[in-house]
């Protein structure tokens, strides 16, 4: 059916409800050059200003994934992905997609790149020597057959409507509409032939979304797509009011993982310990492994998750994961050549005012891109000392820098800088999820 897109962008601009064939039109005739980028981004101007109904938004999103290959793994039974809307200190992928595999359950994983102040699980992967994220479909479906698991990036098989539509909203101002998120993130998600999904929505200085009601609604809109479409979706409102865990930074955040997953609780150095990135692992663990089918209950997919974690099945699994995706851990990660300590000039407690500048500052070291053809410094990044409210005395460490490139050094101090102060009193403490949804 033939659409004057001139027309579509009108609807659209005065509130009117798209038809999933009128989607179809649009998507179809963008991804084949046919529809020219001014009037793609007068559509999704006029998304922004109108935002669609929750049906219009699942059949954008069924459009989208129809746009490329869509996976059919039913044959290995219950799969479960994880999906995060992405934090300073993010790491938990890289323990989550062993760790759940270990259990018996296969975790298909799309995961993408840093995007502004938050770093991206294939950057983080990439640390390692050697390691392959660009895996075509074949090779991913058989390695969840023989692995259990595989983190690889978007193929260009995929949804190629999302990946030109990204692009376009990139440089257009058109990211933070909720319709075209959920469009992008389930698209992939519905495409890669997962049977069930955990989400971890974000919210905070340190995430896109800031407030929690913020959280809430894209968590809700992302399950109603699942549901909609016959996926089990289950949320965790998480808070990223501090850095999760020790490090900022590619190589730094495997290290992490890599000491987690050998029972270590910190790196054996004073300040902020891996307890954080530990807990919020084993609670997404636990909903993932009772959600595929290995646990009667959350409580017993913690104590499988805790179990398979404490005896280095998780560790043993990632191994057997670099190894099959050209991952060389026995080379050893990257090291930034430079290391500059802040430390606090007066006494009193340590508070976090804007999670963003820190990530600016990892940004300025090397550790994410400016711009999108920049080379990452991958052993650059932050090393975190303090808790929020955590009691400090002067002179004691704040924040160590590491770097090798010292042009952005006075850049990423200064932007640190902004990002906390030394308070005389203490913050109320809050818990580090918020609420789930089911």
């Amino acid at each position: 059916m033939e659409f004057l897109p001139a027309e579509l962008i009108r609807k659209k601009r005065f509130g009117g409800e798209h038809s999933r064939e009128e989607l179809r039109f649009l998507l179809k005739h963008y991804v084949a050059d046919d529809l020219p980028n001014y009037q793609m981004a007068a559509w999704l101007m006029a998304v922004c200003a109108q935002g669609m109904t929750p049906e219009e938004t699942s059949a954008f999103t069924l459009e989208m994934r129809d746009s490329g290959r869509v996976l059919d793994l039913g044959h290995l039974g219950t799969t479960v992905d994880k999906h995060s809307t992405g934090g300073l200190g993010d790491k938990t992928s890289l323990i989550l997609a062993p760790l759940v595999a270990a259990a018996g359950v296969p975790v298909p994983m799309m995961a993408g790149r840093g995007l502004g102040h938050t770093g991206g699980t294939l950057d983080k992967l990439e640390s390692i020597p050697g390691f392959d994220v660009h895996v075509d479909l074949e090779h991913f479906q058989q390695l969840l057959e023989t692995v259990g698991t595989a983190i690889i990036g978007q193929t260009f098989e995929v949804c190629p409507a999302d990946r030109k539509l990204y692009a376009l909203r990139d440089v257009t101002g058109t990211i933070d509409s909720l319709p075209l998120i959920c469009g992008s993130i389930m698209s992939k998600k519905l495409a890669e032939g997962m049977s069930a999904l955990v989400l971890d929505v974000k919210f905070g200085s340190g995430a896109f979304m800031k407030t929690q009601a913020q959280a809430e609604d894209l968590a809700r809109a992302l399950m109603d797509i699942g549901v909609r479409n016959g996926k089990r979706v289950t949320a965790f409102l998480t808070r990223m009011d501090e850095p999760l865990g020790r490090f900022i930074g590619n190589a730094l955040e495997v290290q992490e993982c890599l000491d987690i997953m050998a029972g270590k609780t910190s790196n054996g150095a004073p300040g902020k310990t891996y307890a954080d990135t530990i807990e919020l692992t084993l609670a997404l663990a636990a909903q993932m492994i009772f959600m595929g089918g290995k646990a009667a209950n959350t409580e017993h997919g913690r104590t499988l998750a805790e179990k398979l974690l404490a005896n280095g099945s998780a560790l043993r699994k990632f191994e057997q994961i670099c190894a099959a995706q050209g991952g060389r851990l026995t080379e050893g990660l990257p090291r930034a050549e430079r290391r500059e300590t802040v430390t606090a000039d007066r006494d009193g407690f340590f508070e976090y005012l804007d999670l963003e500048k820190l990530g600016h500052a990892a940004v300025f070291l090397g550790a994410g891109r400016k711009v999108q053809s920049d080379e990452l410094d991958m052993g650059a990044g932050l090393e975190v000392f303090c808790r929020q409210s955590q009691a400090v005395k002067k002179g004691d460490p704040i924040f160590t820098l590491h770097f090798s490139e010292t042009r952005g050094f006075a850049s990423a101090l200064a932007a640190l800088n902004e990002g906390f102060q030394i308070s005389t009193r203490p913050l109320t403490e809050s818990p580090l999820i918020a609420k789930v949804l089911t």
